[in-house]
């Protein structure tokens, strides 16, 4: 039987079967490895998305046959480790996703390797500590806490002795930690009337998100004076938990389950109540979009918070079609450099913030549509970060290109790690440094 090469369906996602046993069973998931490693093998499109492809690709031209059962099995893990599931190379390169026959979901095999990594115990106390993101945040944001933490995270000395002690690279700059916390300083504005649309509700609730939470909640009350310019009705989730991306991520699915536990109920209720649900954070918007819709396919409460969850520029765009966005921009951007992380690009919407930013005047838009190489841990860790550099050259050069007023990303992580790369190379950072796309159309709206 002739199987075709490659194909022009629009790909689909099959859920992650999780719960069942085989997923965990080491010589199961060693045989699909086997299985999709050989398509990868013949096929090496994606040699250059990340350096997943070419470690497997080495490994395979520098062993016994040339061949993939020339390789050992134990040195399969390498690949696994190399893999930050991005997603790029089922969003834009491989030809044999489903519904292809050859069924090759990449992501989602090293999402399972992940899975059995953790479960035999082999993830280091290091992983479990950068991807605990509530639980660090709210230690590291108490008030006298804080500025010891920021210091530390500042000071060579303690850099080095961090690296050793727990395997954070010395050389990455960290976001620091902010005690006036987004939801404990949000001043939503509920008072406006609700205007649905027909592409978006008019009411929002706003989903903080850990980084936005501790790290730099000045994004999420950008957010905010942007929803109440135009009128929208805006409101902050109750009560939250991390969305369960960096566990996810990890490889520990089952405290994925208790996050969603913990969220989806809250946010199911404001889904049927007709709010449109943003996050600030694209990893997090893809969680509630895309990730836990597969893991738990049959809950219906999932896929009311997958319907209602908006990418805060695809909610403005949407706002727009529904005549009820204000335009009304009085300060010219200048040259902006914009990166769109993959978490963004996987949603499958467009370029919806490249559209927002061109809608104010006087404001010329570089878009740079490549990952940046950071991913939210794996970029930080000692014995990545030297890739996470490599892979991000093309983009911090593409960034200084147009000697950009602006570098902006919707990915705040993304856009710190870019303005590294940007200034150890010695390219021009632009006049306004880094800000996020929020903080820019607030800054142009005036407010």
């Amino acid at each position: 039987m002739t199987v075709r090469e490659g194909s022009l369906e629009a790909p689909t996602r099959h859920p992650v079967d999780w719960l069942s046993p085989d997923f965990y069973d080491q010589e199961k998931l060693f045989g699909e490895m086997h299985r999709v490693f050989d398509i990868c093998h013949g096929c090496r499109r994606c040699v250059n998305l990340c350096t997943s492809f070419p470690t497997l690709f080495d490994l395979i031209d520098e062993g016994k046959t040339g061949e993939l059962d020339g390789v050992e099995k134990q040195d399969l893990w390498k690949v696994v480790d190399k893999c930050y599931l991005c997603d790029m190379c089922y969003m834009t390169k491989c030809p044999y996703v489903p519904p292809h026959p050859w069924n090759v979901d990449f992501p989602h095999l090293m999402l399972r390797a992940k899975a059995v990594k953790f479960k035999k115990g082999e993830t280091t106390f290091r992983d479990k500590l950068l991807t605990s993101t509530d639980a660090v945040g709210k230690l590291a944001s108490i008030p006298v806490v804080v500025q010891m933490v920021n210091a530390v995270n500042k000071t060579a000395v303690t850099r080095r002795v961090m690296e050793f002690v727990i395997g954070v690279h010395h050389k990455r700059e960290l976001p620091e930690y902010s005690s006036a916390k987004f939801r404990s300083t949000a001043r939503p504005d509920s008072s406006f009337p609700v205007r649905d649309g027909k592409n978006a509700p008019g009411k929002v609730a706003v989903f903080s998100t850990c980084y936005i939470n501790y790290n730099e909640p000045g994004i999420g009350h950008d957010l905010l004076k942007i929803l109440a310019h135009n009128e929208v009705p805006a409101i902050v989730v109750e009560k939250e938990a991390c969305c369960g991306m960096p566990k996810l991520e990890l490889g520990d699915l089952d405290t994925v389950k208790k996050l969603k536990e913990a969220n989806i109920p809250v946010l199911a209720k404001l889904a049927k109540e007709g709010y449109a649900i943003l996050t600030a954070v694209p990893s997090c918007t893809l969680m509630f979009k895309q990730e836990l819709p597969l893991m738990f396919p049959e809950d219906p409460d999932v896929k009311a918070v997958q319907e209602a969850m908006f990418d805060p520029f695809e909610y403005l765009i949407m706002r727009k079609r529904d005549g009820f966005l204000k335009t009304d921009f009085s300060k010219p951007l200048g040259k902006v450099s914009y990166h769109i992380p993959c978490h963004l690009r996987v949603q499958n919407m467009g370029q919806k913030t490249r559209e927002v930013l061109e809608l104010v005047p006087g404001t010329q838009v570089n878009t740079v549509e490549r990952c940046s190489g950071h991913d939210g841990t794996w970029g930080v860790k000692t014995e990545y970060f030297d890739e996470s550099m490599k892979i991000g050259r093309a983009v911090f050069r593409q960034m200084a290109s147009v000697e950009p007023d602006y570098v902006s990303s919707d990915c705040a992580i993304a856009g710190r790690h870019i303005k590294q790369g940007m200034r150890d190379g010695g390219m021009d950072q632009g006049r306004g440094g880094k800000q996020h796309p929020l903080t820019l159309i607030r800054m142009a709206y005036g407010l």
